[in-house]
Order: C-alpha cells, then sequence, then structure tokens
C-alpha cells in the first residue's frame, strides 16, 4: 500500500520523514517511553535514523505496518507515533507513544479513532485489538476514551526487552464506531 495521510479535527497523521529523525531521537529519550514501548532502550540517533528509513517504510512496502507521524494541523513539532501493525487475518493491532510534553490533550485519542476508522473502512478490519504492559495506565486510559472495550489480562503475552510480561488487552469493533464490520458477528450468550 502507498502511505496515506489521515486528518482529524486537530490532527495531521503522516507517514515519517527523514525531517522527523531529530524529534523522533529527543521524543524518545523519555524514560516512560523506553519503559512502556518496545524501542530499544537506551535509544540512540541511529535508532530514529533506523525507524525512520528502514522500519517504517518497510511495513508500508510490505503491508504488514503503518506507521504515521502525528502533528498539530497548525503545524508545529512531532506530537506522537502510532501505527497498526497485522498480527492476524482480519485483526490489527494498535500501538503508539505520545511525546511527554504533549500527553493530557486527548491528541493519542483522537489518532487512534483515526487511525481506527481507517483500518475498518480501508483494510477490512474486523477487530482492532490493543495490548499494554499491565500499569501503563496513560495507555489504557486512551484506550479507553477511545471506546475500546478492555477485555482483561494475558500473562506473558507481551516481550518487551527480552522479558515476558503480562499485558492488558483491550479490542474496538467496528460497530464500536457505529460503522459495518466486514464480516457478521455473532456474540456469546452469558
Amino acid at each position: 500500500m502507498e502511505p496515506v495521510t489521515l486528518t482529524t479535527e486537530r490532527l495531521h497523521l503522516r507517514v515519517f520523514t527523514p525531517e522527523d529523525i531529530a524529534e523522533t531521537y529527543a521524543a524518545c529519550q523519555d524514560p516512560e517511553i523506553q519503559r512502556w514501548t518496545t524501542i530499544p532502550s537506551p535509544y540512540a540517533r541511529v535508532d530514529a535514523e533506523n525507524f525512520v528509513h528502514t522500519m517504517v517504510p518497510a511495513g508500508w512496502r510490505n503491508d504488514t505496518e503503518y506507521t504515521f507521524a502525528v502533528r498539530s494541523r497548525a503545524g508545529g513539532p512531532l506530537l506522537a507515533a502510532t501505527s497498526l501493525h497485522h498480527p492476524r487475518s482480519g485483526t490489527w493491532e494498535i500501538g503508539y507513544w505520545t511525546a511527554k510534553e504533549h500527553r493530557g490533550h486527548g491528541y493519542m485519542r483522537e489518532a487512534v479513532l483515526a487511525l481506527a476508522r481507517w483500518a475498518f473502512t480501508e483494510l477490512r478490519c474486523n477487530r482492532l485489538e490493543w495490548r499494554a504492559e499491565v500499569g501503563n495506565t496513560g495507555s489504557r486510559a486512551v484506550v479507553e476514551k477511545a471506546g475500546f472495550t478492555v477485555e482483561g489480562v494475558h500473562r506473558a503475552g507481551l516481550l518487551n526487552k527480552e522479558t515476558l510480561r503480562d499485558c492488558w488487552v483491550g479490542s474496538l469493533l467496528p460497530s464500536d464506531l457505529g460503522l459495518p464490520s466486514p464480516h457478521p458477528y455473532l456474540p456469546a450468550k452469558e
């Protein structure tokens, strides 16, 4: 798939470019981003260069991961990064980080919803999943505000820094956003 640009009321989501390397490197110096995400720690400038020059283009080229830089529509600094990756048929997983100085403004909730709508309408996604290590309350707050249902804990469900960690898992379905699903859904009767 060719990279696309998504816009919301306040945000512009587009593929990372070489001009984003310095800001990506700076944002990823935040100990919280290094702690809760799977980026390398410590995070070197070469990691930002590899991310922008190799990982992001390969994901788009191979249709396995679609990564976006998140900025204000009015311009300004890099606010966040978000991506969808394709772990299995019909289901995509969302991941993200927000630069420390831009947390608490609802940017990531807005970006998550834009990416979810795109996944459901353009990628024929049946289910959008979110996983985060138990304790990452900031990430959990974002998805709960975006309408995800937190479904429980997967034991040893997330590999981060060569250690298996328990993780929360949640989902968003097209119907949660008032969108049609590519396949019928028959919920379990309890």
